[in-house]
């Protein structure tokens, strides 16, 4: 593997379609540039929870999600060029389809449009089953949409074998010989990735030993030419240096997206000097896993300091935390273990009686509401915090960007402030109780065809909804909810 001392480089695996084999060629990729000595550190383009958290098992490092509609350019940039200083590699997997984002009209969103915002080349992976010829066309038709975008070349992802890769490299050598193939990854099944109903299966889930490490990282060597793609992705790390990326200020949304409005300007945080912020215990385990590492870090430079505890491992939150903080995941899956944990549920409603904050999303709202109904119809009880219950769906529910505006103040900021997010999600609302009204604080601004419509539930210090949002949109956010935190704990001393 041919890497000088100081050099780096950076790519963005790019796909024609989605499932044409990005995680897997990105996860191989990592392997082998480990394999070989290389620091190597891991992004992904989008709303995405899954594909981090497998990124993040082979580098050894956390992966970071890039999106150019939730997120600013400032922002995104920024981040890529702090983590970039002490990486030798930056390796970006896409999202969908090469130019899908937002809508159909612009690239917002999309993998290109980030590729040009960082001055990245594009490994462009395309699934060459039943294709000789006709895969020339295809290549050419993507390298040449948008002329802005610099490739670094392709490689062709479930090849019949070496007969079937020599006409793929004849056609794209006689249609767009500018074009490098790179090689040619054969059906594998050995290392395929299961999946489930919000898509791959977790990295906490799954085995990715190093035995399964080391079939990776042959792939990449026996049928990809490592060192012409290193070659061909040289990048110059720039030298500015940030904090937050967007330096807590800036352009937070980006110029072009097809909502009413835009977020107020993003203040400093005020918080951020306090010499003991309060303590936010955070769920983390198979159930609760879906974080955006950003929100995290904004937490902490809010001024919280935070605890992690595992619901489904019979573990409750410390009795000093001031703020609890559920993310999303899979409830359902371990909706018996987290039933039974009842010290976890009692202290939920406890502290909510008391009126300490708590933040809760999709999976998390799931925990603070009356059951979960599994889809094999099975009811466990949950806090009962919220007055209705949830239920899983064989279909999707939900899918796709969302804006949040708030309606009223509450634990995220005053009435008017705006942040963006997404919703995924296969369960929906059920049961509520009987004369008893849950007050709605948010108001969705959705697609153009769709109508805007209420939604974040809240109830005393609770807040909770089905919108994965992330708090990069708005910083101001995660500063409003440590505070909150900091205010509850003050009454709560006595202070």
């Amino acid at each position: 593997m041919v890497h000088g001392p100081g050099q780096k480089h950076a790519l963005l695996i790019g796909g024609t379609h989605s499932g044409c084999g990005k995680t897997t060629i990105a996860l191989a990729l990592l392997a082998a540039f480990r394999a070989g000595g290389l620091s190597v550190q891991p992004f992904k383009i989008g709303p995405d929870f899954i594909d981090p958290g497998l990124h993040a098992r082979i580098a050894g490092r956390q992966s970071r999600n890039l999106d150019g509609w939730m997120l600013g350019r400032n922002w995104n940039t920024g981040l890529f060029r702090r983590l970039m200083m002490g990486s030798d590699i930056g390796l970006i997997e896409g999202v969908m389809g090469l130019f899908d984002g937002y809508d159909g009209r612009t690239e917002s969103g999309s993998s290109a449009e980030m590729a040009k915002w960082l001055g990245v080349p594009v490994v462009l992976v395309v699934d060459a089953r039943s294709m000789a010829r006709s895969a020339a066309a295809l290549i050419y038709g993507f390298t040449h949409f948008d002329p802005a975008l610099q490739f670094a070349g392709v490689i062709f992802n479930r090849i019949g074998g070496k007969a079937h890769l020599e006409f793929l490299k004849e056609a794209v050598g006689t249609a767009c010989p500018e074009v490098a193939v790179l090689g040619g990854i054969p059906r594998e099944q050995r290392v395929s990735i299961p999946e489930r109903h919000l898509g791959l299966v977790t990295a906490d889930e799954m085995n990715l030993d190093s035995d399964w490490q080391k079939r990776l990282a042959a792939l990449m060597e026996k049928h990809i030419d490592i060192d012409l793609l290193l070659a061909k992705t040289s990048f110059t790390a720039p030298s500015e240096k940030s904090g937050r990326p967007d330096g807590g200020k800036g352009d937070a949304t980006p110029q072009t997206h097809s909502f009413k409005g835009s977020p107020r300007p993003i203040p400093e945080s005020t918080v951020s000097e306090m010499p003991d912020g309060p303590q936010i215990a955070v769920a983390r385990d198979p159930a609760f896993c879906f974080y955006y590492p950003d929100n995290l870090e904004l937490l902490e430079q809010a001024g919280a300091r935070i605890r992690f505890f595992s619901p489904i491992s019979g573990q409750t939150f410390p009795e000093e935390c001031s703020g609890v903080y559920l993310g999303g995941g899979y409830p359902e899956l371990f909706a018996k273990q987290i039933s039974d944990n009842t010290d976890f549920l009692q202290a939920l409603r406890s502290r909510a009686a008391l009126g300490m904050p708590i933040y809760a999303e999709c999976g998390g709202l799931m925990t603070l509401g009356r059951f979960i109904e599994t889809i094999e119809g099975n009811r466990y009880a949950m806090a009962a915090i919220l007055p209705f219950g949830t239920r899983m769906l064989s279909t999707r529910k939900a899918l796709g960007y969302t804006e949040v505006v708030l309606r009223k103040q509450c634990l995220l900021g005053v009435p008017g402030s705006v942040i963006r997010g997404h919703e995924f999600h296969y369960s929906e609302i059920i049961a509520p109780e009987e004369g008893v009204e849950i007050e709605s604080v948010y108001d969705l601004r959705m697609r153009k065809h769709e109508a805007s419509r209420p939604e974040g539930y809240r109830k005393g210090s609770v807040l909770a909804s089905y919108i994965h949002l992330h708090w990069g949109s708005a910083p101001e956010a995660p500063d409003n909810f440590v505070r909150c935190c900091a205010e509850w704990e003050k009454r709560d001393k006595g202070d």
